[in-house]
């Protein structure tokens, strides 16, 4: 008997061991590997774009006084922070939800989406997350010196529940749930150069316009006062982070491991390298030395600029749109000042106009439909609702604000520096008197 037992026993393990369906749960497929080299591409390219939040807050302590260095520190902190909680609440239900070519209705929490455990989903929302808060600290940037903290704070919560995601559920909706109708209309736009860059620089302008200049920046006679910014080393650092950061920022955007990757490098590569010469050689002519500011800023505004297009041009033309932001750019920068609107570092040019101009470039170099009247005009007309919708929307939210909590600080606070007056605190203690203009 005890024979019996053990053969059938033996006979048992050696059936389950030789069983058809043990070896096809072991078979890794092609799909597979792909699947797993697509996740593994965008986690990547979130680690890329998070650590631009770095160059984001060193850009703007560059561009600006010592005296609120810390205040733009804590700022792209909690803009990160915060866009994560409310991102996860509401935006990007809005954003990626079941829609009806307006915004999504369900996805919120990742509720309805969570029991999937679907790991493709969780690397998707986290790539998503850091787009958001890359256009909170544009914001940031261009209203530096003399926002409320508290005020920017509120501000971020409503960037990243409803300004962002109901724009991007327009343009991006497909990339999860339903389809947008800007994106039924034709509007492309590849990684973001209206989706993320043009919405935040037009919600920084509108509230820069109602914040108004910093105390100084204009003189009584309307001249331009310039105010310096203090560590230009930061700034140019910032500037390589954000570079840096742009290959997880374009290419990432393929949302798989594929050969479109190089070639959107490629394209970013040579953008930002003509933006960057063709803007030091405008400041060059224009004000008789090679600025360097405006040369960081020409090398930005030509990596926004093709961040629309950098899967769908080739690499000519790539250069030919960084050399038209880069030329741009210097000319916007000086018309915000005659137009006495005060953007510290440049953010709405950079991001706002030479977004713009990215996403019709696109429109008219776009490979195989080049010159295309109909695709430039759905681009313009993308983009021309972009500004209305972030604009218009965000100056209403931010003169509610004003109202709410006040949006500015006060005269002997600005004067302080915002490190003093909104956080106790100096970015350099040993070096930096605090209390000077």
């Amino acid at each position: 008997m005890k024979t019996i037992v053990r053969f059938l026993l033996v006979f048992y393990f050696l059936s389950l061991f030789f069983s058809p369906n043990v070896y096809a749960e072991r078979i890794i497929t092609s799909e597979d590997v792909q699947i797993n080299l697509d996740i593994v591409w965008i986690c990547i390219a979130t680690v890329l774009v998070f650590f631009m939040k770095a160059g984001f807050i060193m850009v703007e302590i560059g561009f600006t006084r010592g005296k609120s260095a810390v205040n733009a520190i804590m700022k792209n902190m909690m803009d990160f922070a915060v866009s994560a909680i409310v991102f996860w609440a509401v935006g990007f239900g809005i954003m990626f939800g079941t829609s009806n070519g307006l915004f999504g209705t369900d996805g919120f929490f990742l509720h309805d989406y969570a029991d999937s455990r679907d790991p493709w989903l969780f690397a998707f929302w986290m790539y998503q997350l850091v787009f958001v808060s890359s256009t909170a600290a544009i914001v940031s940037g261009a209203m530096a010196e003399r926002t409320r903290f508290p005020a920017s704070l509120m501000f971020t919560v409503f960037m990243s529940a409803f300004i962002y995601p109901m724009f991007g559920s327009w343009v991006w909706g497909s990339f999860y749930h339903g389809e947008g109708w800007l994106e039924k209309l034709g509007f492309t736009d590849f990684a973001g150069s209206t989706v993320i860059h043009a919405i935040g620089g037009w919600a920084g302008l509108a509230g820069t316009i109602v914040l108004g200049p910093r105390m100084g920046k204009f003189k009584k006679d309307g001249t331009i006062n310039p105010i310096l910014g203090h560590n230009l080393p930061l700034a140019a650092l910032g500037t390589l982070i954000l570079w840096f950061g742009w290959y997880g920022f374009n290419a990432g955007n393929t949302l798989e491991g594929g050969s479109k990757i190089a070639q959107i490098m490629i394209n970013t590569t040579l953008s930002g390298s003509a933006a960057a010469i063709s803007g030091m050689v405008t400041a060059w002519f224009k004000f008789g030395k090679p600025d360097v500011g405006m040369t960081l800023n020409g090398a930005l505004s030509g990596l926004v600029a093709i961040t629309a297009g950098c899967a769908h041009v080739e690499p000519l033309w790539a250069v030919i749109i960084g050399i038209a932001a880069g030329i741009i750019v210097v000319f916007s920068v000086i018309q915000f000042d005659k137009l006495k609107i005060d953007d510290p570092v440049g953010a709405v040019s950079v991001h706002g106009v030479c977004g713009v101009w990215g996403t019709v470039a696109l429109g008219i170099f776009k490979t195989g439909e080049m010159f295309s009247i109909k695709n430039i005009g759905i681009q313009i007309l993308g983009s021309g609702i972009a500004f209305l919708w972030s604009f218009f929307v965000s100056y209403g939210i931010f003169s509610l604000i004003k109202k709410a909590i006040g949006l500015r600080v006060s005269e002997e606070e600005e004067y302080q520096g915002l490190d003093y007056s909104e956080h106790t605190a100096t970015a350099y203690p040993d070096f930096q008197i605090t209390n000077i203009k």
